[in-house]
């Protein structure tokens, strides 16, 4: 199993400087990750940092909060591909999914998949804000939204993901579509348990240290 290629190698932090972009732009290239993830205003810059590489540009949209309009997340996720992004992960409107307005939630997905086309689209749950029932609800609303992924986590709220919450997700989207777990996978031995529980990627800024420390662990 080639873990580097489960990898979205992330920096998210609003303090990343250029220097720190191309750092993982230049881990990114050395492990082969799946991706490197970036705020959007980096999406042009980390796309000509990896040249003509396998190692795709993945950004956020509606980040991290996902309250923003449907409109402002069309903008961003089309700019975001016009500079150069591979894949898009959306955040979830949680708040109207709270409220049980759950046409309002599919209307904001599927506009923002409408604008991407076959663009792939990974929808950010925040599941530490919501119940199993609202976890499966969400689920649910993603699959209704033809969404590509299902993802746990910003990474910026009160905790990330858990195995609880991805066997939810699992168990409720089944074939129909792919699961992201972020936030809190910092080690080979992790992973792997998320891996094994039916997660498609990871999103971690951890992912040298995994590849660094990962040969005892994944020969099996």
């Amino acid at each position: 199993m080639e873990l580097n290629k489960f990898i979205d190698h992330t920096l998210l932090s609003a303090s990343a400087t250029e220097a720190e972009i191309l750092n993982l732009c230049e881990e990114a290239l050395k492990y082969q990750f799946y991706s490197v993830c970036v705020n959007g205003n980096y999406v042009n810059f980390a796309r000509q940092a990896l040249g003509s590489s396998d190692v795709k540009v993945c950004t956020v949209v509606g980040f991290p909060l996902g309250a923003m309009s449907t409109d402002t997340k069309v903008f961003e996720a089309k700019n975001a591909i016009e500079h150069g992004a591979s894949e898009i992960d959306m955040v979830i409107n949680i708040g109207r999914l709270k409220s049980k307005n759950y046409l309002e939630v599919l209307k904001d997905i599927v506009a923002v998949k409408r604008a991407i086309g076959h663009i792939p689209l990974k929808v950010i749950l925040e599941i530490s804000e919501l119940s199993k029932n609202e976890i499966v609800k969400a689920c649910e609303i993603c699959v209704d939204a033809k969404a590509d992924f299902v993802k746990t986590s910003t990474g910026f709220s009160s905790s990330g993901a858990t195995l609880t919450a991805v066997k939810i997700m699992r168990k409720t989207v089944k074939d129909q579509c792919k699961i992201k777990a972020s936030g809190g996978i910092r080690d080979v031995e992790t992973a792997l348990k998320y891996i094994e529980v039916g997660v498609d990627r990871i999103g971690a800024s951890s992912g040298v240290a995994m590849m660094t420390n990962q040969t005892s662990v994944l020969e099996y």
